[in-house]
């Protein structure tokens, strides 16, 4: 029985699309040794305000050039009072927000440091509503050896993976020949965004937070509606994605 290693960098309140990828895997492998990106989604995201608009949450972090994502400290703690209150003002009248209330403003009361443990915190509250019994992994820890597609091989190697299932951005710097020699194959796993909510018309790329106020238990459904993946061929002169 193949082994799928889905390895990702932890980010604030991920998209749908983040966690379709986790529904029949047992492990996600945080890339927290990596470089912070300032304008990625490490510390940003967006859910619905009550007009139904996207509205973005920012999580404040001190930059230092070339620093490591697990290095990020939060610069200004009161953010989580901000969020918290955007949170509540955007969804207490959802048909969920009751169920997971709680477990949000306990994210929100604490004193967070360093934005690794606050995505990792976030992340492990969206498994355990979602249902999915997936052991969380970092790779500060023990980082991988070699630099990008050798560091997923390493990885891969470290956890038993014949299989790295990637999203579609991956696909451009991936070296398939070293994966392929390393007897790893290659899966691509696509989102395509499900309608759900009483109004349907929910905006595509909101955090998966959205999904859950409005479908509660069903969020894990509509996410395995909209999930798909395919095999990697790689070509000398083109990628080729066969379904």
């Amino acid at each position: 029985m193949n082994r799928v290693l889905v390895a990702h960098q932890p980010a604030y309140w991920p998209w749908c699309g983040y966690f379709s990828r986790l529904l029949d895997v047992e492990e996600i492998v945080l890339l927290d040794h990596v470089q912070f990106a300032e304008r990625g989604w490490q510390h940003r995201n967006s859910v619905a305000g009550r007009d139904g608009r996207p509205v973005r949450l920012i999580v404040p972090v001190r930059r230092a050039f070339g620093q490591r994502l697990v290095d990020v400290e939060i610069a200004e703690p009161d953010f989580a009072r901000r969020h918290w209150r955007t949170l509540a003002d955007s969804y207490r009248r959802a048909p969920h927000f009751a169920r997971y209330a709680g477990q949000l403003e306990q994210l929100y009361v604490r004193r967070w440091t360093h934005l690794v443990d606050l995505n990792e915190a976030v992340t492990r509250v969206i498994l355990a509503a979602l249902g999915l019994e997936v052991t969380v992994t970092r790779t500060s820890i023990t980082p991988p050896a070699g630099t990008k597609t050798g560091a997923l091989v390493d990885l891969c190697r470290r956890h038993g993976a014949d299989v790295l299932r990637v999203g579609t951005g991956a696909t451009a710097y991936l070296d398939a020949d070293l994966l392929s020699e390393a007897g790893i194959r290659i899966e691509v796993a696509t989102y395509a965004h499900a309608p759900y909510g009483s109004a349907r018309n929910r905006p595509a790329g909101l955090s998966v937070l959205d999904l859950l106020m409005h479908e509660g238990p069903r969020a894990r459904a509509v996410l395995a509606a909209g999930a798909r993946t395919s095999s990697f061929a790689f070509h000398p002169e083109r990628h080729e994605v066969n379904a």
